[in-house]
């Protein structure tokens, strides 16, 4: 397993551009993700960022809706 900084990602949010910083492996299963869904990663990280409460970043947002999905599928297998 390899450690990685967190790197800048761009995203475009209710038309306004923005960035989260997310560890490569975040960031490619978000997009993967997003992939299997049918969902552009814009639209998926504006329902993400808009669930998400004033306390929570959206980079962390993303991180834990990832988890979920990743650990949802596991319960299914």
């Amino acid at each position: 397993m390899e450690f990685q900084r967190p790197q800048k990602h761009s995203l475009t949010l209710k038309g306004h551009r923005t960035s989260v910083s997310l560890e490569d492996d975040f960031w490619l299963a978000f997009r993967q993700i997003a992939d299997e869904m049918d969902r552009p990663i814009n639209d998926l990280a504006a329902e993400i960022d808009a669930m998400r409460g004033e306390d929570c970043g959206l980079a962390s947002a993303i991180r834990l809706f990832v988890l979920h999905e990743l650990n949802d599928r596991l319960s299914e297998g």
